[in-house]
């Protein structure tokens, strides 16, 4: 046959080295044949004449057939699979369950060798880096949805006149919402697909990140940040999930790590976006008295962009042939493979390369679904039959996680992704606020104290800021157009004044007599009178709403802080895809997570803003490797029906962690170091000490 060239198949390695490597004889399959680098689906030695038209060589008449293009034809060995298929299948409802499985779990393991080297003949090229921006657009808007609340907050706090407590609960509420979303949609991954789960989670994301811009009720922005945090926190286990079933063993663990770059990208651009957008104060809108759009809801707005972008592109993408082999659809695995060959093919300037594969093995098919007629109830009888079903069978995956084959590696896995997430978040949120602490402490240092000054038949008209009032008396003094910021009048005097169009910030009347004084288009409210006398005083028309002063309310320092923080964990990132596979996933993960315990004991010395800033690049810096090696081995450890399942349990104990880290050390900020500190060191040793009782998956190929 002129056609046949035992140079056209190499697989990446020599044909006859990757055939014995994995061969598996049980009457179905054969892996790779010695002589000539083919796949072959039975365990007859040769076919006949008349059968040598099949789905890797056909020849016509009249024309040429393109070798490698699937015909449709059924090949002989197709046919006798289907034969010793079809023979139990009645018996087999009768057969133990434990048996299917077995008989499922061999087939599974015989499908990884196979799947392996089908992906190593496909190469790595155009295909898994046109999928890597795409994929890495979403996890970079996981990334940003971590940052948006935090930068928003000093602005949202007085457009939507926040308490503490509101704030807090603003802070926490996307956490939680990516807790929930990566169990729940991690769980659909592995029964939907992956492709789908990721175009939902990407689609509830951007909408209501879209939506929480506009909205200007703080309980309907709460809601909303909730939703969108659902829908980016499912995203994260998929991602990983469906980018490591494109990967070949050899860079598996290099390219993950790369893709987790885009999560610091993600940080970077929020950032950016926050110093060069939210101080803007005239890019927004009004319309009446009611309705505001300032610049951190356009803020908002562009945070949504990567996702939308993401979205967009996945449309063009394919489902994960692994995940379609799990569930028995062949024929679209095999197409989608030979799309990724020709594609890499092409781009390597190589298009005569054809796809050698006639057969892949299927593992055996355990659960079935059974199509409901239309007759059959009412259309959301149907419906919730149908979502029954399915959450049925995601909770039966995550309780498999817990089976004595994967328990002992679960709960190590729970533990280190928890202690990382308390420390590591903990201390992310700690360092900003520890910033404000010591800019509270220099800006409090410089205040200016007036004792019993006396004034009259005067008019203020500029800003009075961060003093002190006592024992002051003020007669027939006008205070118009004017602005007060951390000012606190004492035991003091107010007769016959008049203050008209006034706003003010952190600003108290304390033990104060005010008579015959007339309050006008002010901010002054009842609640800024501390234990005050008001005599024959009147209050008309008071301000409505918060009010912004972005030039002196925002801090430009927690961009930057944010901004470095991001930036610093770039060296990790490279230094930890070049290593990933060299040292291994295991001494990755202890080894950054004892670094990042030592860095922990330097911030006794961070006593100064510029202290602090300079640990919180080091933090960052050595922590990240620990991160990128803990997506890499939660991939690997798992089989591809349990692998989403499995990725979204530890990463919503992760966000929980993170929820738990935020509380606990925000509330010791000015109080003591010593808690924080002694907290996120002692986690990280824990948590890389048991870290590395973890097996290692560097060699193994993906179940």
């Amino acid at each position: 046959d002129g056609y046949r060239n035992t140079n056209l198949y190499q697989g990446g390695r020599a044909g006859n080295q990757v055939s014995d490597d994995y061969r598996y004889q049980d009457g179905n399959y054969e892996g790779y044949a010695p002589n000539d680098g083919y796949y072959h689906g039975g365990d007859e030695p040769a076919h006949e004449e008349d059968a040598q038209s099949d789905v890797t060589e056909g020849h016509d008449e009249d024309d040429e057939v393109y070798e490698g293009e699937y015909q449709g034809i059924p090949h002989p060995d197709d046919i006798k699979e289907k034969q010793k298929q079809r023979a139990p299948a009645v018996a087999d409802e009768y057969r133990d369950r434990a048996d299917l499985m077995a008989e499922r779990m061999e087939d599974e393991e015989q499908l990884a060798h196979q799947y392996e080297n089908i992906i190593e003949e496909c190469g790595h090229g155009r295909f898994q880096w046109t999928l890597f921006f795409v994929l890495g657009l979403a996890l970079m808007a996981d990334g940003v949805e971590v940052f948006v609340v935090g930068f928003v907050l000093p602005s949202a706090e007085k457009d939507m006149c926040l308490s503490s407590s509101n704030k807090g609960m603003l802070g926490l509420i996307v956490y939680l919402g990516m807790m929930v979303g990566a169990v729940m949609l991690g769980g659909l991954a592995d029964k939907l697909g992956r492709k789908q789960c990721l175009i939902i989670s990407l689609a509830i994301n951007a909408a209501f990140a879209f939506l929480s811009s506009f909205v200007q009720g703080y309980g309907f922005f709460l809601f909303c940040r909730l939703i969108s945090g659902l829908g980016i926190g499912g995203s994260l286990p998929i991602v990983f999930a469906y980018f490591s079933e494109f990967l070949s063993r050899e860079k598996r663990g290099e390219h993950l790590s790369w893709l987790c770059m885009f999560w610091m990208i993600g940080g970077i651009f929020a950032s950016a976006m926050a110093w060069s957008i939210i101080p803007h104060y005239g890019w927004g809108f009004s319309m009446g008295t009611k309705y505001h759009f300032h610049s951190w809801r356009v803020f908002v707005l562009v945070c949504s962009l990567p996702c939308i972008a993401s979205l967009v592109a996945l449309k063009f993408m394919p489902e994960s042939p692994r995940f379609l082999l799990e569930i028995g659809k062949h024929d679209e695995a095999w197409m989608i493979l030979k799309q990724v060959h020709d594609t890499n093919m092409r781009a390597k300037g190589e298009p005569e390369r054809v796809f050698t594969v006639s057969y892949i093995k299927t593992p055996k098919q355990i659960d079935e679904f059974i199509e409901i007629q239309s007759s059959t109830g009412t259309w959301y009888q149907r419906w919730l039959v149908r979502i029954t079903t399915t959450f049925k069978q995601v909770w039966d995956n995550v309780l498999y996680c817990l089976t004595a084959q994967y328990r002992m590696n679960t709960l190590m896995l729970a533990v280190v992704w928890f202690t990382m997430a308390l420390s590591y978040y903990g201390l992310i949120v700690w360092f900003p606020d520890m910033i404000r602490y010591f800019q509270e402490e220099a800006y409090e240092s410089r205040v200016k104290i007036f004792d019993e000054e006396e004034v009259s038949h005067f008019t203020f008209n500029f800003t009075l800021e961060n003093q002190i009032h006592r024992n002051g008396e003020y007669r027939h003094d006008k205070f118009i157009g004017m602005k007060f910021k951390e000012v606190r009048f004492e035991d003091s005097l107010f007769e016959e004044c008049y203050f008209e169009d006034v706003t003010s910030s952190e600003t108290f009347f304390e033990n104060c007599t005010i008579i015959s004084t007339v309050f006008y288009n002010t901010d002054l409210y009842e609640h800024k009178f501390i234990n005050c006398r008001l005599i024959n005083s009147t209050f008309m028309k008071e301000k409505e709403g918060c009010h912004l002063d972005f030039e002196e309310d925002n801090d430009f320092l927690i961009y930057l802080v944010s901004f470095l923080g991001s930036l610093s964990v770039l060296p990790g990132n490279i230094i930890s895809a070049l290593l990933m596979d060299k040292i291994g996933r295991i001494k990755m993960i202890g080894g950054s997570m004892l670094i990042s315990a030592v860095c922990c004991f330097f911030l006794f010395f961070g006593n100064s803003e510029s202290a602090m800033i300079g640990w919180q690049c080091l933090f960052c810096g050595a922590s990240i490797a620990a991160w990128n090696a803990l997506d890499v081995i939660t991939v690997e450890l798992y089989p591809t029906d349990k692998r989403a399942t499995a990725f979204g349990i530890l990463n919503g104990l992760c966000k929980f962690g993170a929820i738990l880290g935020n509380s606990i050390f925000s509330s010791f900020v000015g109080i003591t170091k010593v808690v924080p500190i002694l907290l996120a060191s002692s986690a990280l040793v824990g948590g890389g000490l048991l870290a590395l009782r973890l097996p290692e998956t560097r060699d193994q190929v993906l179940m």
